[in-house]
């Protein structure tokens, strides 16, 4: 048996709403989502798992028409859909009611629900959140069989969970782990990570802010039937874009038009698709101070942090200023007993605001 997981796709999201380019991350998260029914097709799953947030907020109708169209174009694959918390089915939610295609089941409680697929001696258990917060660790004590049958060791069971956090079903993974089930698509935490063969966080189709950084994509899985069962697993990177971080460490020689060289550079071996946080390091001249308004439009930078400090030279300072304030603030740092970072940094923004504050 196949299968494809994805959680947390946040359709109708828009990242880097402040940006140029949100328009354009609002339809990749689109494209990515519409890419995955794709890779359904040509890989013949039997079954696509939605582990939560499919949408950033309560999904509008012509919204969920949509999303029910690309669903209705898969050959093999049955779908599997649980709410999440940003997506969860309140007492208006549009999910309430709505006539899905016939692929298409949907866990619309907060009651554990197994659904059958007789065809590939598979069972998937879940339920959906009713709530933004749920902080009990409602899986916990999802053991199999939680429902009034026997367990079948044969058949394959799956568990569509979402969760991870104080506020959102808080999850004791080894614990999970330990209940038997055969795969655990897990939702929620954004960033990717295989937990085991059995239990994984695929991660977001695509980055959704500047902190979630690294790979974004789906898992791929084939879990084989019999007696001896076993479950095989990888991710597969599928996002449009990544957010990096390029470091700038400057010195005494570098100029704005030779930092400006240096972050296109590193933008063009990286790639330009990318979004970057711009962090600047190191001591630089004095008398140089960049001019982080021009660095954004070399490439789509979305913050500039300027951690860079002027290279004084403290012994001529404090001889020229041992009479005022200028002084007393270097040898009030200096001869203090803790040398640490701290302290050098204060040396460093005390002296630059006081040179200010005389200018």
């Amino acid at each position: 048996m196949k299968f494809i997981h994805i959680a947390d796709v946040h359709l109708g999201a828009i990242p880097d709403s402040n940006m140029p380019w949100a328009l354009e991350r609002q339809n990749e998260i689109w494209k990515s989502f519409k890419n995955i029914i794709a890779v359904c097709n040509e890989e013949k799953a039997d079954l696509l798992l939605i582990a939560g947030d499919l949408f950033h907020k309560q999904p509008l109708i012509r919204e969920l028409k949509e999303v029910n169209y690309l669903f209705s174009t898969l050959e093999t694959a049955r779908v599997l859909i649980m709410a999440g918390n940003h997506d969860y089915i309140g007492a208006r939610s549009n999910y309430l009611g709505y006539k899905w295609d016939e692929r298409v089941h949907m866990f619309l409680t907060d009651s554990f629900e197994a659904i059958d697929f007789p065809d590939i001696n598979t069972r998937v258990h879940g339920f959906s959140y009713l709530t933004r917060d749920i902080s009990e660790p409602r899986y916990d004590n999802t053991r199999l069989p939680y429902i009034n049958d026997s367990h079948d060791d044969s058949r394959i069971n799956i568990l569509l969970a979402h969760g991870g956090d104080e506020k959102s079903i808080p999850i004791n993974r080894k614990k999970l782990l330990s209940h038997g089930f055969d795969y655990i698509a897990l939702g929620h935490i954004h960033k990717p990570e295989i937990i085991s063969k059995r239990m994984a966080y695929c991660g977001s189709l695509e980055p959704l802010d500047k902190n979630e950084t690294g790979q974004r994509g789906y898992i791929i899985g084939e879990i084989s039937e019999g007696e001896d069962k076993s479950t095989d697993i990888r991710f597969i990177s599928s996002s449009h874009r990544e957010y990096k971080s390029i470091i700038i460490t400057v010195d005494q020689e570098m100029t704005k038009g030779a930092l400006a060289d240096r972050i296109k550079e590193s933008i063009r071996e990286q790639g330009a698709w990318h979004i970057y946080q711009i962090y600047i390091r190191g001591f630089r001249d004095e008398n140089i101070h960049f001019d982080k308004e021009a660095i954004y439009p070399l490439g789509h930078i979305i913050d500039v942090i300027d951690e860079s400090h002027p290279d004084y030279d403290f012994d001529y300072l404090y001889k020229e200023n041992s009479d005022n304030m200028i002084g007393m603030f270097i040898k009030q740092i200096k001869e203090s007993k803790n040398q640490d970072e701290i302290n050098k940094k204060a040396l460093y923004y005390g002296i630059e605001a006081l040179l200010g504050a005389r200018e």
